[in-house]
C-alpha cells in the first residue's frame, strides 16, 4: 500500500487569489505614481493664503488709487495761516521736497510734492519736442521775499527800467513800482510751494528764438500737467495787479486751494513784518494783486 498525498483544490483555489491580489496592488499602485507624475497635486487653500491675499489686492488698490487721485488742498493739506504767509521751512516740512540738480538754474530749491512730480512730467514731455525747461526760482518763504522786496525797497537792487526805488520819495508810489514785478512778503504765491519761474526772468527772453519756443510750448501743453501763467498781460483775463510774468507758473491743482484760503484766512492786519508794510491796505493788494490773476488760472 502506497501513502501519496493529492493537492488539495481549496489551496491551490486560494494560492491562485493571492497571487491575483499581489498583482492588482502592484499594478494599482503603479497607476496612482504614475498619475502623480503627470498631474501636479492641489493644495488646499487655507484661511492664512486668504488673508494673504487679501493683503496682496488691498495694497494694490491703494496704489491704483493714488495714482489715479488728483492731489488737492482739501485731500493734503490743513492749511493754516503761517503757510499762506510764508511762515515756513520747506528743509524740514515732509510736504516739500528738494529739486533735483539737474532740473534747476541752483541747488537747495523746494517744491510740494505733487507740484514737482507734475513739473518733471511736464520737463519730460517738453524734451521729447526739443524743449529744455529749467527751474530758476521755486518756494520762497517769507524771510527770503523780504530780502527781495527789502533790497529793492532800499535801493541796494535796481529796478524794471533801470531806475531805483529810493528816488521816489512816496511811499505808496514807492511801493507801488517794486509791485510791478516783486510781490510784498506774505502776499507771494511762491510761498505757497506750487509756482515756479522757468528758464529766464526777462520777458524778452520769450519772445524771440528758443525762448519764444519754450513760450509757444507752455501755452500750448502746460495745462495737460496742470500747470497755468497767472501773470498774464493785461486785457480781458486780467485787469490789474504785476506786469506780465512769462516766466512764472503755477501747479493749480493745489494753488487754487491755496488761494481760496488766502482770500478767506488773511487780512490786512497779516501784511506787516518788512519795509513799507504799511502802504499794503491803501494800494489793495490783496484784492489788487494777490486775486488779480489770470482767469483762466481760477
Amino acid at each position: 500500500m502506497r501513502n501519496s498525498k493529492k493537492p488539495s483544490w481549496n489551496r491551490a483555489l486560494l494560492i491562485a487569489l493571492l497571487i491575483l491580489l499581489a498583482l492588482l496592488l502592484i499594478f494599482s499602485r503603479g497607476y496612482r505614481a504614475a498619475r502623480r507624475a503627470v498631474m501636479p497635486q492641489s493644495r488646499t487653500t487655507t484661511e492664512s493664503d486668504i488673508s494673504e491675499l487679501s493683503k496682496q489686492t488691498d495694497v494694490n488698490d491703494t496704489r491704483q488709487q493714488a495714482d489715479l487721485q488728483k492731489p488737492t488742498e482739501t485731500m493734503l493739506y490743513n492749511i493754516d495761516r503761517d503757510m499762506l504767509l510764508g511762515f515756513i521751512e520747506p528743509a524740514r516740512d515732509t510736504g516739500f521736497v528738494k529739486i533735483i540738480p539737474e532740473h534747476a538754474s541752483r541747488e537747495g530749491m523746494y517744491m510740494r510734492e505733487e507740484a514737482y512730480k507734475a513739473f518733471v512730467r511736464m520737463r519730460e514731455a517738453a524734451m521729447m519736442d526739443g524743449v529744455e525747461l529749467w527751474i530758476i526760482s521755486a518756494t520762497r518763504n517769507f524771510n527770503h521775499q523780504k530780502r527781495i522786496w527789502e533790497n529793492k525797497w532800499e535801493g541796494r537792487q535796481q529796478l524794471f527800467g533801470g531806475i531805483y526805488a529810493t528816488d521816489i520819495a512816496d511811499p505808496v508810489e514807492r511801493a507801488r513800482e517794486i509791485l510791478r514785478f516783486s510781490a510784498m512778503p506774505g502776499t507771494s504765491r511762491h510761498h505757497w510751494g506750487t509756482d515756479i519761474d522757468l528758464n529766464s526772468l526777462q520777458n524778452a527772453y520769450f519772445e524771440s528764438g528758443q525762448g519764444k519756443k519754450v513760450y509757444n510750448w507752455l501755452l500750448k501743453n502746460a495745462a495737460e500737467y496742470g500747470f497755468c501763467q497767472p501773470y498774464t498781460t493785461h486785457g480781458k483775463n486780467r485787469q490789474g495787479g504785476y506786469e506780465e510774468e512769462k516766466w512764472h507758473w503755477s501747479y493749480m491743482p493745489v494753488a487754487s486751494g491755496f488761494l481760496s484760503a488766502f482770500k478767506e484766512m488773511v487780512s490786512y492786519d497779516d501784511i506787516k513784518g518788512f519795509s513799507g508794510w504799511e502802504t499794503a491796505a491803501e494800494l489793495e493788494v490783496i484784492e489788487d494783486y494777490v486775486l488779480e490773476i489770470n482767469s483762466d488760472c481760477l
